[in-house]
C-alpha cells in the first residue's frame, strides 16, 4: 500500500490483506540498511488473525522515496504522519533494533497514539563504534560484512529456516545490499549515526505506560542484552523474553518463537 507522507511515496506491506483501519492496527519497523521484508512470517500471520497490518518502509529504504531521516527524532514525526495518512488512530509498534528506538521515542511523544511497544533487539545506548561507522560511509559492502557476521549466532541453519540450503545469512547479505543499491544515499551510514546520535531513551522509558515487551537474543553481539538494562529499569512492569540460539537477526534466525511472543503480546496473552 502506498500513502503520502511529506508530498513523498511511503510503502506499506498489509499481510496480504487489504489495510482495515477499523480494526487494531500492528506497526512495524525495521532496523538500519533494511525494509519491510524482515517481517514477511509475522505480518502475514497478524493479517490474517485480527489485525490490520503496516510494515513500513522507511524514508529511502525499499519501496518509500527520499532520503533516509537523520535522526529517531526525525522518524518518530515521520511516522505518526504516516498514521495520520493511513486513518490510524492508535497502534501497536513493534520496532526491530533501529525501529525499536523509534518505537520508544514514538510512544514517549505521542502516548495517546501508541497502545503497547514491542522492543526487538534493542539497546541504549545505541552506540556504533567507530571503525563501523567508518566503513558504512567509505567502503559499505565492508560494513555490510561485518554486520552479517555479528547479527547472527553462527553459520548452521536453524529448524525453523525454510528449508535445506537456505541461508539466512546470505538473504540478509543481499537485502542489504539492494537497499544499498536502490538509492545513492548513504543510508548505511545515515542510519547508524541516527542510532548512534539518539540520546533521549532513559527520559523516554521513564515517561512509556502502556505494555512493553522486551524481545532480545541471548547471542546478540550488536545489540547484547545486558545493553538493555537501563531501559528496562525504567519499565520495571515490562515483560523481557530472551531466546537462547539466537543473534541479532531474531527474525530470521528465530522466527516462530518471534512471532509466537509478538502475537501472545498483541492480544494480550502475556
Amino acid at each position: 500500500m502506498l500513502l503520502t507522507v511529506d508530498d513523498r511515496d511511503a510503502y506499506c506491506y498489509t499481510g496480504g490483506k487489504p489495510f482495515d483501519a477499523t480494526l487494531p492496527t500492528a506497526v512495524f519497523i525495521h532496523g538500519a540498511q533494511h525494509d519491510h521484508s524482515v517481517w514477511v512470517l509475522q505480518t502475514r500471520y497478524f493479517a490474517h488473525h485480527g489485525f490490520g497490518v503496516l510494515a513500513l518502509d522507511l524514508p529511502g529504504h525499499g519501496r518509500s522515496k527520499g532520503a533516509p531521516l537523520a535522526s529517531v527524532g526525525e522518524i518518530s514525526d515521520w511516522l505518526l504522519k504516516l498514521l495520520d495518512a493511513a486513518g490510524v488512530r492508535t497502534a501497536t509498534l513493534i520496532g526491530h533494533s533501529m525501529g525499536s528506538l523509534v518505537a520508544l521515542e514514538t510512544a514517549c511523544r505521542a502516548p495517546s497514539r501508541v497502545d503497547k511497544i514491542a522492543l526487538v533487539g534493542s539497546a541504549y545506548p545505541m552506540k556504533v563504534s567507530d571503525t563501523l561507522l567508518d566503513e558504512a560511509q567509505h567502503h559499505e559492502q565492508h560494513a555490510i560484512d561485518m554486520v552479517n557476521i555479528w547479527s547472527h549466532s553462527g553459520i548452521a541453519q536453524k529448524p525453523s529456516s525454510p528449508g535445506p540450503g537456505f541461508s539466512v545469512i546470505g538473504g540478509n547479505r543481499r537485502l542489504m545490499q539492494h537497499i544499498a543499491a536502490g538509492n545513492p544515499a548513504p543510508v548505511f551510514h545515515t542510519d547508524f549515526v541516527a542510532c548512534n546520535s539518539y540520546t533521549n531513551g532513559d527520559i523516554a522509558a521513564a515517561s512509556v505506560r502502556c505494555p512493553t515487551l522486551f524481545l532480545l537474543g541471548q547471542q546478540d553481539m550488536m545489540t547484547p542484552p545486558r545493553a538493555t538494562a537501563s531501559l528496562i529499569k525504567a519499565m520495571p512492569a515490562a515483560r523481557v523474553v530472551r531466546l537462547d540460539n539466537c543473534g541479532h537477526a531474531l527474525m530470521a534466525e528465530q522466527p516462530d518463537a518471534v512471532l509466537a511472543h509478538l502475537f501472545d503480546f498483541a492480544v494480550g496473552r502475556t
